[in-house]
């Protein structure tokens, strides 16, 4: 591991989790939870599985990391984020809201996952009709989405789970999801650019950040 070698706290931060991949590592490990080597790399695409592996080994080495082998019927070693790795919640928070201004115009070559959108959702939507019984919305699918999830005034959102019935269930091009949710697109708009909403629309709506066909 390389240092800084300055006697300073961002410095000594940035000793552990400044290298390239780390951040994303943990961003993944935040949004989908422990999962397989195999899981994990396939939220990281561009990454080399001998470099996913060696920055496993640092963290784990940093206590950033955990891993633990699961029983039959998972029957996989799982990593996750340790107490310690955990901690930098905030700080991947903290990026994604100073870099949201930087999504507005995607490049043509970049790669886009729906499940790395859920943490910037977990503070951009909002339960617009908390009387309501719980409703279930998803972005994307199984193999790469998530789950927000509106009740009670509240707002979480999760990994896609089969243990759950999406009462709707939304696909569209990246910058169209991004435009919707942070309110810089309306419903109307974000349809007639390609999103599509299977089920209820009123779940939908329930969960935006403002009108939405203002």
């Amino acid at each position: 591991m390389r240092s800084y070698n300055q006697y300073c706290s961002m410095a000594r931060a940035l000793d552990l989790v400044g290298d390239r991949w780390t951040l994303l590592i943990v961003r993944e490990l935040l949004t989908q939870g422990p999962c397989r080597f195999s899981d994990l790399r396939r939220g990281l695409p561009g990454i080399a599985s001998n470099l996913l592996a060696d920055r496993l080994r640092e963290m784990e080495a940093t206590g950033l990391i955990t891993r633990r082998d699961e029983p039959p019927p998972i029957a996989a070693t799982l990593i996750g984020l340790s107490e310690r790795g955990r901690d930098l919640g905030g700080v991947v928070r903290e990026l994604t809201r100073w870099g949201a201004p930087l999504m507005a115009v995607p490049p043509e070559d970049d790669a886009f996952r729906v499940h790395w959108f859920s943490l910037s959702l977990r503070h951009l939507c909002r339960d617009g009709t908390p009387d309501a019984p719980p409703s279930v919305v998803r972005l994307g699918d199984l193999t790469d989405g998530c789950d927000v999830i509106a009740g009670h005034g509240r707002i979480d959102v999760r990994p896609c789970s089969t243990e759950r019935r999406p009462d709707a269930t939304i696909t569209a091009p990246p910058q169209v999801f991004v435009a919707l949710f942070t309110g810089a697109m309306s419903l109307t708009a974000a349809r007639a650019a390609g999103l599509t909403v299977d089920g209820s629309v009123a779940a939908l709506e329930r969960v935006l950040p403002g009108r939405t066909d203002a």
